[in-house]
């Protein structure tokens, strides 16, 4: 049965969506033999297109109706948790490759292999790399849903003044002993109170009003928006495979190397200090005028597009460093309840989500990159068509050792705060982060032994 918060909530939604075709009523299966499917999903800029796909869905299977939940990403997580515990769990829902280990370990997931075979679902179509994360020991808990990779992000004004154009940027370079160009930028776009820059003598970095970057350090243990991205280029790999390896490397000297060199520019004054860090999102910041740069996932286009910011922002290819370009690549998938009890209705629509029928439609929206490549160019035409230039996102799938595969182990939810502290603490000088990181090393191996 259905609890009541689940309950609310999708009343909620349904009163939001009053102007789709998805009907929204409880999970009781009807007396003429119809079945509601339970979808769970975080991210509300998607959730129209999912409704778009739900009416779709609807139409070709009139039995079956899909009632949708959309919940903030951390809330999300410790409902879905205490769901699967209390056997009250959606019949599908959005999984991330961080919390999917722990719910299949648990048991909590469908395997969908057999399903796959037997319905001969084609994953030839994919983009390279998504199916992978879902496969453990021959059985598949998932199919792909969409991808994501990341890119600088900027202010055309800040970065206009100092000559450098989307050509140049694409050109920047990197490395943790001088931060190569880029850190060169960096410099020239941070300004304190007086309207000096990072470069020149009389810079205060105890007054900075434009800081020319803006670094992300809630980001758990893999640094997708920012540090990850770095670290891999200057050689950094996390595990010793991936995905499912058994001992990480969250000591190596390359990362070491690289979160002092983004404590080397708070020291100077370029960035943020952790502690003093504001509460707004880098996105907010940066629409306020108080950054010049920061690391955005192509999940976060929306934000920095519209025309309400009039083209104020652009994306740039993250910089070449020691091992080259390097973005991390990560893709989310809709995973089926093993308690449910509508497994062939549940395997239906999470087969329809990972169908050109659905990506196609979510590709018209332009807020995510399906998982299926002629779905992606067709949402890559969607933002042309809006005037918005994201190619950098695509292309870094499409150059060849661009991307990196985020970390897919057991014990990924406690492995991500022990990481989290040791960077932070690392940040604001509590610890060295040669000491920091070992220690944290340490701890995360040890939960595999």
């Amino acid at each position: 049965m259905t609890s009541l918060r689940q309950r609310v909530g999708a009343a909620l939604l349904c009163l939001a969506a009053s102007t789709t075709l998805v009907s929204c009523g409880g999970d009781d299966d009807a007396a003429d033999g119809s079945v509601t499917l339970d979808y769970w999903l975080w991210d509300d800029r998607q959730l129209p297109a999912y409704q778009d796909c739900a009416a779709a869905f609807h139409r070709a299977n009139p039995g079956i109706t899909v009632e949708f939940t959309q919940t903030a990403w951390t809330q999300y997580w410790q409902n879905l948790t205490t769901e699967l515990v209390s056997g009250d769990a959606p019949d599908v829902w959005t999984n991330q490759s961080t919390y999917s280990a722990t719910y299949v370990s648990g048991g909590q997931v469908l395997d969908l292999q057999p399903y796959v075979k037997r319905d001969h679902v084609d994953l030839s179509g994919y983009q390279a790399g998504l199916t992978e994360p879902w496969v453990k020991d021959g059985k598949r808990y998932g199919l792909p849903k969409d991808w994501d990779t990341v890119a600088l992000v900027y202010n055309t004004a800040m970065l206009g003044e100092q000559g450098m154009d989307a050509d140049r940027l694409a050109k920047l370079t990197w490395n943790p002993s001088d931060g190569g160009t880029l850190e060169e930028v960096i410099a020239r776009a941070t300004l304190d109170d007086e309207g000096r820059n990072g470069l020149d003598p009389g810079f205060d970095k105890d007054h900075v009003e434009v800081y020319g970057f803006l670094p992300e350090w809630a980001d758990g243990s893999q640094g997708q928006n920012g540090w990850g991205e770095f670290a891999a280029a200057n050689g950094f790999h996390y595990l010793d495979r991936n995905p499912w390896g058994t001992h990480y490397r969250y000591d190596d000297p390359k990362l070491v190397e690289t979160i002092s060199w983004f404590r080397h520019l708070i020291d100077k004054g370029y960035a943020p200090r952790l502690d003093q860090q504001s509460k707004m999102a880098n996105s907010e910041l940066l629409a306020a005028g108080k950054g010049a740069m920061t690391v955005a996932g192509s999940y976060a286009i929306s934000s920095y597009t519209g025309p309400k910011l009039q083209r104020q922002f652009a994306f740039a290819p993250m910089p070449v460093g020691p091992a080259g370009r390097k973005s991390a690549v990560n893709g989310l998938s809709d995973a089926v309840w093993a308690g449910s009890k509508h497994k062939e209705e549940a395997w239906k629509w999470v087969k329809f989500l990972a169908s050109a029928d659905c990506q196609d439609l979510v590709a018209k929206r332009a807020v995510v990159f399906p998982a299926l490549k002629s779905a992606t160019e067709k949402a890559l035409a969607a933002h042309r068509s809006k005037g918005e230039d994201v190619h950098v996102f695509t292309d870094a799938v499409a150059a060849k050792d661009g991307t990196f595969l985020l970390p897919i182990t057991e014990h990924g939810t406690e492995i991500d705060p022990i990481v989290q502290d040791a960077v932070q603490s690392a940040i604001l000088g509590q610890a060295s982060p040669e000491d920091a990181l070992k220690a944290a090393n340490d701890k995360v191996n040890a939960l595999f032994r």
